[in-house]
Order: C-alpha cells, then structure tokens, then sequence
C-alpha cells in the first residue's frame, strides 16, 4: 500500500501546501547538566528563549522546507504574543488565522540535559480558547486549492474536531500528532490520515496500532526517537530506520517529522517516501538547541537522504 487515502483529484503542487491548526507558545529554555530530580536544585545552567508550541514549532517546520504554511491559534495581547507571531512570519509562516484572545501567551519551561532529553512544563494561556468558531473563520479565508491539515493535541478538542471536519469536507489530507496524548474522538480517527504518535503516546490512544486503523485511521506511525518509526497501515507493518545525528537537543523533533510527513504528502508523495523524508527531517531537528534551532530545508534533507 503506497498512500494511506486514494489521491484527492484536485492539482497538488511541487511545494506542497499545510494548514496548521494548534498552539503557539514562548519557550522558556534552561540547559543543565543533568536533569533535576524532584526537590533538587542544579545549577549551572545557561537560559535561551525562543518560539514553541507544537502548532507553531510544526508551522516553523513545513515553512522551512519550503511549504505554503497557514497558522490558525490564539496568541494573548501580550509581549510574549507580539514575539510569537513576529517568530512565526520570520519563519515564513502567514498568520492571518492567529487571533488575539484575553488569556495571555502559552508558555513553556523546559529543560534540556547534556544528552538532549529534555523536560517541560507547559502554561497553555490562550491556546486553551481556541475554539471551532476561530477555526471556520480562519479556513473560510483559507482558499480551495489542496491542502494538508495538522493538529496536535495543546489545544481544545472541540478546536481539533472542527479541524479535522473542515479538512474532511473540502477532500484535504489531514496528519494528526495526539501529543500530549487523550482520548480521540472517533470523527477525528475516521477523518486522520496519518496519526504520529510516540512509542509513549500510542499505548494511551488504543490497545495497539491495528484498533485505530480499525478506527478509520489511515496509517499509524509511531516515532521511536533512535529507534526509528513503526508503520502500521491497512496493507501491512513496516520498519523506517532513524537517520544518524549528533544529538543537541531533542525538542520539537517529533514536531519536525509530523510537519515534514505533512509537506511531503502535500507535494504527492506517497505514504513510505513520506515517513523516510519526515523521518530524516527530525534527525536534523535534534542537532542544534531549540524547538526550532535544527529545523531543516528541503535541500538539507535530501542531501541527508542521498547519503544514506
């Protein structure tokens, strides 16, 4: 099986057009040594700030490799908020779907140890307001011409239902990254084209892969990190090794491979040259500091490819 729904009939381009529907927050980055354990102080440490939240790190990502990327969220009006939607146009990103709500700017508070693990805590401010009428406003100025939807799972679930509606009724693919990881309505499964979950996350949505292809999912991959990524599909089980890396930093790589999967899609790969090109664009991800710091070009990757 080379694709994970039938082709939608309608003209994909070589770029590749993504819709993301999430969180946007500032990042908050303290690296130290090791991490703490509870009620332990280390010292040490040096503090960076950047742009994060799953939505905005995946936006980031697919504007990276050259994707006509679309952003719908909240923001707070805020400092944080200004700086989020200045990082997401820098990168490329257009956010005429971001909104300004009451609630501040998400935050995250992370830390990373000297092996690239990493730990956060996440303040979810005005990603937690997103709601289905922000979306449908954002996606009635969003055009006809193909698209792949993906959302992840810090915002509202009534947000990532009426995403994956909205994706369902205009013929678009749609990636869903269920991190972190609840329960899924089953309108979203039967509307998903591919589900990435981590090995962590996979074992809280079903018993095992095959209960949400059962779903209406189209493809389950899970990402293992260095053990690369498990493909389940309709028409069978498949192994994507990992990619060598020098790991920094392990942010945001799970983010870089469901934006990379999204692109590629979009430009009308199929589903297994979708996974190995996602697959090398989240080992890319892991060697500079930062959600966003490794973020690949399409150039990048496929020079990763062709070497390996």
């Amino acid at each position: 099986m080379t694709s994970p729904r039938p082709e939608n009939p309608r003209r994909k381009n070589r770029t590749g057009r993504v819709v993301v529907v999430g969180s946007v927050n500032v990042d908050l980055v303290v690296t130290v040594p090791q991490l703490p354990r509870p009620g332990e102080t280390v010292a040490g440490g040096t503090f960076s700030r950047g742009g994060g939240g799953k939505g905005g790190n995946q936006a980031a990502a697919a504007a990276r490799l050259g994707a006509e990327t679309a952003f719908v969220g909240l923001v707070g009006d805020d400092d944080f908020g200004r700086s989020a939607r200045a990082d997401l146009e820098r990168a490329g990103v257009a956010t005429v779907g971001l909104g300004v709500a009451a609630s501040p700017t998400g935050v995250a508070a992370i830390l990373v140890d000297g092996h690239g693990e990493n730990c956060i805590a996440v303040a979810s401010g005005a990603n937690a307001d997103l709601g289905p009428e922000q979306v449908e406003a954002a996606f009635a100025g969003l055009g006809d011409a193909y698209a792949v939807v993906v959302t992840s799972f810090e915002i509202p679930e009534a947000a990532v239902r009426a995403a994956a509606r909205l994706a369902g009724e205009r013929g678009w693919g749609l990636v869903v990254n269920p991190a972190p990881a609840r329960p899924v309505a089953p309108d979203v499964l039967a509307a998903t084209t591919v589900l990435t979950p981590n090995e962590h996350e996979v074992g809280e949505l079903a018993p095992d892969p095959t209960a949400l292809l059962r779903a209406g999912v189209g493809a389950v991959a899970v990402t293992q990190g260095g053990a690369g990524v498990d493909v389940w599909t309709a028409g069978g089980q498949w192994h994507q090794p990992a990619f060598p890396a020098q790991v920094v930093d392990t942010t945001g790589a799970g983010d870089a491979f469901t934006a990379a999967a999204a692109t590629a899609l979009a430009r009308g790969l199929d589903l297994r040259a979708a996974v190995r090109f996602a697959a090398a664009a989240g080992a890319l991800a892991t060697q500079a500091p930062g959600a966003r710091g490794g973020l690949a070009t399409t150039q990048e990757v496929l020079a990763l490819l062709a070497g390996s």
